[in-house]
């Protein structure tokens, strides 16, 4: 039996590994934290490469180590139904609820938005968006040719086309970071927010949805051992990681250097659209389209494919995979003609109730070699994360939401009772608790048993 994969092959799964989380939000949103952060961008990149790069990749070993066959089976030890829900939850989260819309409408505000004037706007998105889930539900539609697809041709295009950006940004830069004082929360707690920037990604959402694929594509390269499985999982990890890490980097220092030449906007399509505008004029705007296009495109694919998957085989008796992708791409196609902003700030609350339950979830996959997936732990650990979580979700509501008197008074409770709940991280007590309990009703039972 083969053990473990040759060079060349560590570098094909790590490109399709990279080329599936780096698509819409990775673009836009480093690009915007750096512009906001200005002379505190160092720090809040750091936070950023924590949760948009580091979780990512703990979530795709952790799937290996906990030998899971799928989101479902690593959630399962909670229990089966909250194993369902929960994996519903987020696969319709990364997919045609939020994450899917938001590559076509990236792809449009970024690539085609400059190229056309306001009143045609809706027009023109729509017709994009036909396009371009036209041509993901064509690739969607052939799955065992994603390796291809996406490793070997989308993502080295992708990467060449981004260097001639950021290489420019480099060699001749608009200005300083240090001259420009960081904005609203970069101010006071840029770390905290560097850390939560780095949820608007999705990618540890996704990385408990794409394990299935990296995982059935090293098998499929000769690799059967579960340990063998999880090593060659960390190597091909590492080269997505070190590419993930030195492109999120340069976006950050691009938007916080931006200032000196181009002027603040409220999302970073538009920063990137003014920059690419700086360097190359209509050239550079073109060669934005392509690069944001192939982005959005490939990770398109890659959510296509994992949710349609993940959802014939949780209820293979109804649907087939072909069916579910088709729905999913129709879903995704009527959902992105809502824009851009709407999209972010609905997936929002979402992500700040999801977030914590994937970080605990990913966390007892990687300890589950030690604490063999014992029910309790799971149980107690995401049961008081729910509950935390749930604080979070209504301090995220949209402003509209926010004057509710429930709401209120909810945020309030948490913002006095829950430590970190003001930096977003209100969950992590309460989990260590849950964490700690089942612990200690995982050694009373196994006392009784002896």
């Amino acid at each position: 039996m083969k053990q473990k994969l040759s060079f060349q092959q560590n570098l094909l799964i790590g490109s399709l590994l990279f080329g599936l989380f780096f698509g819409a939000g990775n673009l836009i949103f480093p690009v915007q934290m750096g512009q906001k952060a200005g002379n505190h961008t160092l720090i809040a990149t750091i936070g950023f490469l924590i949760t948009g790069v580091g979780l990512p990749m703990v979530g795709i070993v952790a799937s290996a180590l906990s030998k899971s066959e799928s989101l479902f089976d690593m959630a399962k030890p909670i229990s089966p139904r909250y194993a369902s829900i929960f994996t519903c939850l987020l696969y319709l989260t990364i997919g045609p609820l939020f994450a899917i819309p938001r590559t076509a409408t990236v792809a449009f505000e970024v690539g085609i938005h400059p190229f056309i004037s306001n009143e045609y706007l809706k027009v023109g998105l729509i017709i994009f968006s036909l396009i371009f889930f036209a041509i993901t539900i064509y690739f969607s539609l052939k799955p065992g040719q994603i390796l291809d697809w996406v490793g070997k041709y989308l993502t080295p295009t992708f990467l060449v086309l981004l260097s001639v950006l950021l290489i420019a940004t480099f060699i001749k830069p608009m200005g300083q970071a240090s001259q420009y004082v960081a904005q609203g929360n970069y101010a006071a707690q840029p770390l905290f927010t560097g850390l939560l920037d780095g949820y608007n990604t999705m990618d540890a959402l996704a990385s408990l949805a794409f394990s299935i694929i990296i995982i059935s594509n090293i098998q499929k390269l000769g690799i059967k051992d579960s340990n063998s499985i999880a090593a060659e999982t960390c190597k091909s990890g590492l080269v997505s990681v070190v590419g993930m890490a030195i492109i999120y980097a340069s976006l950050a220092y691009m938007g916080a250097t931006s200032l000196g030449s181009v002027n603040r906007a409220d999302n970073g399509g538009s920063i990137l659209s003014m920059v690419s505008n700086h360097y190359f004029g209509v050239v550079g705007k073109v060669l934005l389209a392509a690069i944001v296009g192939i982005a959005c495109i490939k990770t398109a694919i890659g959510l296509i494919t994992s949710c349609s998957e993940m959802f014939s085989e949780m209820f293979s008796k109804s649907i087939s995979y072909k069916k579910y992708a088709v729905l999913f791409t129709l879903v995704s196609f009527v959902i992105a003609n809502f824009g851009l902003e709407n999209i972010i700030q609905l997936s929002v609350p979402v992500l700040m109730f999801l977030y914590p339950l994937a970080i605990t979830l990913i966390l007892l996959s990687v300890l589950a070699p030690f604490i063999h997936k014992q029910s309790d732990v799971y149980k107690w650990t995401t049961g008081l994360t729910i509950i935390a979580a749930f604080f979070d979700l209504c301090k995220a509501l949209p402003q509209s939401m926010q004057g509710n008197v429930i709401v209120t008074q909810i945020v309030n409770f948490a913002h006095l009772y829950l430590p970190g709940f003001d930096y977003g991280f209100g969950w992590t007590l309460p989990a260590l608790c849950g964490f700690f309990i089942g612990l200690i009703i995982w050694g009373i039972r196994l006392r009784k048993v002896i």
